[in-house]
């Protein structure tokens, strides 16, 4: 703490001079609440005797409270008051409840008296010591809100050793005031210690133009509080408490509703676009190869296998042959440079405006991730790559001990660019890629030095706690890397690792539903921005992070943290409705950007969008992604299951990790989602026949009837843990 603000000298001296006036009481597991009235705002202070508290402002009322009435409960609630005093209202609502998490919720609406402008509103949160101090309270903020991603901020307090708190604002409340304001939440929630919370969006101190309507309430707060008892005792149980309170929160949303979309028809005009397009591919040494945008950009080895992979798994998945993927696979051949024993990020005639050595960390090691896929499946051309590259790949993460930087010379490593103005770190989690990687060599050849490697790259990432995010997609396959060595090696720390690195994955996702500006047209909720601070959510991050999320929950088993597997479910779950609308032809013209990075945005091509804004920006800013192709297939193969001998397919937006033909005309299907949670079951017409009569059972014995039924689909929603029968006539 280098200074102290006005605000928290003033509830320092209400509360040491115990000048407050106490409205109501309330209790909170081992925490006893009260609501006190002081000179300007309405007050929730937690207290924990002799193990300090909390003090939550709920109304912030300059010039004084003149009224505090108390009303009748509604179910669940803890209580209810309105707070009267010149600018207008406040409503405020308290509920209450856990067992063991325990969660307050505050939910605040201003009914202002005038036109109101608001040019400051303070922030809301204070922690304290055993004396009401907040000045005497020490700990330390382990994550706050970045960007526009969920308004949170996640913090202990040491002394007195109250525990870990995690604090919550449920920014889709706020939507009507964002959009009367003007304004948006960026990283409007934080702080500095010991002034933490909520800091609602104002004009940043220019004069304000837009008012809050007279009369009409607006919710202003809708704050979640979770309470963990005694500091977490490294970054691993920090990670683990951190997942688990915000399964906690995410329990008490109100969750948007998922739409079924056609993955399977998005593959075909996908595909169909791909090869006919001539502005995806160009043709060099006479090959094929994918631009990494319309028309613009050269080809380069990430690109051509981000599309190669996806391609033979619909193949595969479909039956069915895809000329395009031969003429993509022969050309792969020209990235591997037999010098320096490595597949190489261009081809050699790369244009001179680009620098043919340079490449980003991760760069190196994502083809050699899709080759490896491939080699395990039993591709000869990929498999021989992979081996002959995955040396190289060795030789560098030692070079660089583990810790990559943003960019270096693939030649002699000599670095471009060390670390990301942002942080001031390289790409922190490209040590997650690395391992995964080696441990696809070691599936691939049984030779220990390869899992060695796993678990140097792995261990060398310890302690980079909250930090550790740099690509979202990367962060998701060093999560299944930790996983799988848990497996192989049936060493507990891996599994517990994996904790950290989705900890930081979901610190930077957006829980919320922004109606702000051009994000009205799409759903944006658990969507992660794609990098520790982009400022827009991306397609590619998104199904990649989808691909390695299976891979993790596959791998794990009952002592998976069930708020982990429950956000991870739910990530996919959303993925699948929330990628639709990085295509083009999903959004209004209006919505997409005139000022494009690369190439153009054609609506006519299936093609991806690379961006979405949670704040409603304009998309498509960077451009129309071919490289983000790939999409469609990774979700189709994975969400839609073929059914033989019926004329229909499954869709099912959870992973289906088992399922049984248990007779002739039923099939039990095994998901393993979050607790409390649902999944979407689509029953889709596959050819011209009707559907046939259809029946759908719990475990337990309970019928589901279809919540939406249309002639070529019927939908249901079932329990997303446990299982579920499927019977048809």
């Amino acid at each position: 703490m280098t200074g102290i603000s006005p605000h928290a000298l003033s509830l320092r001296a209400e509360l040491v001079g115990k000048t407050m006036v106490q409205h109501a009481s309330f209790a909170l597991g081992e925490l006893s609440g009260e609501l006190c009235e002081g000179r300007d705002s309405l007050w929730a202070i937690l207290r924990h005797p002799g193990r300090g508290g909390l003090a939550l402002r709920l109304a912030f009322a300059p010039g004084g409270i003149d009224r505090v009435t108390k009303h009748r409960r509604k179910p669940g609630e803890a209580l209810r008051l309105s707070v009267r005093s010149a600018i207008g209202t406040h409503l405020v609502v308290l509920r209450a409840e856990g067992l063991d998490l325990h969660r307050l919720r505050a939910t605040v609406t201003l009914t202002p008296s005038a036109p109101l402008l608001l040019p400051y509103l303070p922030r809301d949160l204070y922690p304290l010591d055993a004396k009401d101090d907040p000045i005497g309270a020490a700990g330390t903020v382990e994550a706050g809100q970045r960007g526009v991603n969920s308004g949170l901020v996640y913090f202990h307090i040491d002394a007195p050793r109250l525990g870990s708190v995690l604090y919550f604002q449920n920014l889709t409340a706020m939507n009507d005031y964002y959009r009367a304001t003007g304004t948006r939440p960026d990283g409007a929630v934080g702080g500095d210690w010991p002034e933490l919370g909520y800091l609602p969006p104002t004009k940043n101190g220019t004069a304000p133009a837009d008012p809050l309507p007279a009369g009409t309430p607006v919710t202003v707060s809708d704050a979640l509080l979770v309470f963990r008892e005694a500091p977490a005792n490294d970054e691993v149980d920090s990670a683990r408490r951190f997942l688990q309170m915000l399964g906690v929160v995410y329990t008490a949303l109100d969750l948007p509703d998922v739409t079924f979309r056609d993955w399977i028809d998005r593959t075909e005009r996908t595909l169909a676009d791909l090869s006919e397009a001539p502005e995806a591919t160009i043709r060099h040494y006479g090959h094929r190869y994918a631009h990494p945008y319309t028309a613009s950009e050269y080809p380069d080895s990430m690109v051509q296998m981000a599309l190669i992979a996806p391609m033979h798994d619909y193949a595969q998945w479909s039956g069915t042959d895809i000329p395009l993927l031969g003429e993509f696979e022969a050309g792969l051949e020209k990235f591997y440079d037999p010098k320096l024993g490595t597949v190489r990020r261009y081809l050699p005639n790369v244009g001179a405006d680009k620098d043919a050595d340079a490449v980003d960390s991760w760069y190196l090691y994502h083809p050699l991730m899709n080759l490896g896929r491939l080699a395990i499946a039993g591709n000869e051309t990929a498999r021989s790559l992979f081996e002959r590259s995955i040396d190289f790949g060795i030789k560098a993460a030692h070079h660089f001990d583990y810790k990559w930087p943003i960019q270096y010379k693939v030649t002699d490593f000599s670095v471009i660019t060390a670390v990301a103005g942002a942080d001031d770190n390289g790409q922190t989690d490209v040590g997650g890629l690395y391992a995964w990687v080696m441990l696809q060599a070691y599936e691939l050849t049984r030779d220990e030095r390869f899992l060695h490697e796993a678990q140097a790259a792995i261990d060398a990432a310890a302690g980079m706690r909250f930090n550790l995010n740099y690509q979202a997609n990367l962060t998701a396959w060093g999560a299944a890397a930790c996983m799988r060595l848990w497996r192989i090696t049936n060493v507990e720390r891996y599994r517990l690792q994996s904790y950290v690195y989705l900890a930081s994955f979901f610190h930077n996702s957006a829980i919320w539903e922004s109606q702000i500006g051009h994000a009205a047209h799409y759903p944006n909720f658990l969507g992660v921005t794609c990098l520790q601070d982009a400022p827009y959510m991306a397609i590619y991050e998104c199904f990649d992070s989808f691909a390695a999320f299976e891979c993790y929950l596959r791998d794990s088993g009952p002592e998976l943290e069930p708020a982990a597997r429950m956000l991870i479910s739910e990530y996919c779950k959303y993925a699948l409705d929330r990628a639709w609308f990085y295509y083009p032809d999903a959004l209004p013209k209006d919505a997409l950007a005139e000022d494009i990075r690369n190439g153009h945005i054609d609506r006519a091509l299936s093609f991806p969008l690379e961006d979405l804004y949670v704040d409603g920006q304009p998309a498509g800013q960077v451009g129309q992604e071919i490289y983000g192709a790939g999409a469609a297939l990774v979700f189709a193969t994975r969400s839609f299951h073929r059914v033989d001998d019926a004329p229909f397919r499954l869709f099912c937006d959870h992973f289906i990790l088992a399922q049984e033909r248990t007779g002739e005309h039923a099939l039990s299907l095994h998901l393993d989602g979050g607790e409390t949670c649902t999944a979407t079951l689509v029953v889709v017409r596959s050819g011209r026949a009707k559907l046939p009569r259809l029946t759908v059972r719990t475990v337990g014995g309970d019928s589901v009837r279809a919540h939406r039924r249309a002639a070529d689909r019927h939908e249901f929603r079932v329990p997303a843990s446990g299982r579920v029968i499927l019977a048809w006539e």
